[in-house]
């Protein structure tokens, strides 16, 4: 990971757990101790604008519906967490890039100021299976959605903008694979909801 960007974790808790245990959670999270480098985001004033596979093959939603909603998000001053990611069988059949540069394309197409953006590469086959990419794969990715960025964007913006990788995150992958250079942190589902969490905020240390 560059020194131009600060390593970011975010919980993304979905609508899960009471006020009880949303409190326990807390709790634990302030006694932590928390790697002070590490910049920590509990779904608050971010929006996950996530390519949903449900969501595009039953509303017909896809890219450039994501891409307008991105664009509303940082116009009414959000910081925005655009999700981009292949299905499995599109990885099989090598058309990973295709289609995450589709994605990012639509997205291109509106931002004008990326600095409240936070790309993640979240792929579709690893969101809630248990199953994630190798720290070689998601690495492969990430470096080249910043090549991506530089060729299409500007070489500034492609220094700057954290790519962070989401899909089954855990506490036993997150070391290996924050120490890519092109990983820049994770969205974190299920195990932000557990102590382990902790070691995912820590993965640095």
């Amino acid at each position: 990971m560059s020194s131009d960007r600060k390593f970011f974790v975010g919980g993304n808790w979905k609508m899960n757990g009471d006020k009880k245990y949303i409190d326990g959670i807390v709790e634990w999270m302030t006694k932590g101790p928390l790697d002070p480098k590490v910049g920590k985001y509990f779904n608050l004033k971010t929006d996950f604008l996530s390519y949903l596979v449900p969501l595009r093959i039953t509303h017909y939603i896809g890219s450039n519906f994501v891409a307008e909603k991105t664009k509303f998000a940082l116009d009414s001053g959000l910081g925005v967490i655009p999700c981009v990611g292949e299905k499995l069988e599109e990885r099989e059949a090598n058309k990973t890039m295709e289609v995450i540069n589709r994605q990012m394309k639509a997205l291109a197409d509106k931002i004008k100021d990326w600095t409240n953006v936070v790309i993640a590469y979240e792929p579709v086959w690893a969101i809630g299976t248990g199953k994630t990419a190798s720290p070689e794969q998601a690495q492969e990715v990430h470096e080249q959605i910043r090549e991506w960025l530089k060729n299409t964007v500007s070489a500034d913006v492609a220094k700057k903008t954290r790519i962070i990788y989401g899909g089954s995150v855990k506490g036993s992958n997150a070391q290996e694979l924050g120490k890519k250079p092109d990983i820049d942190g994770f969205l974190v589902g299920g195990a932000s909801l557990k102590p382990e969490f902790l070691e995912i905020v820590n993965a640095l240390k």
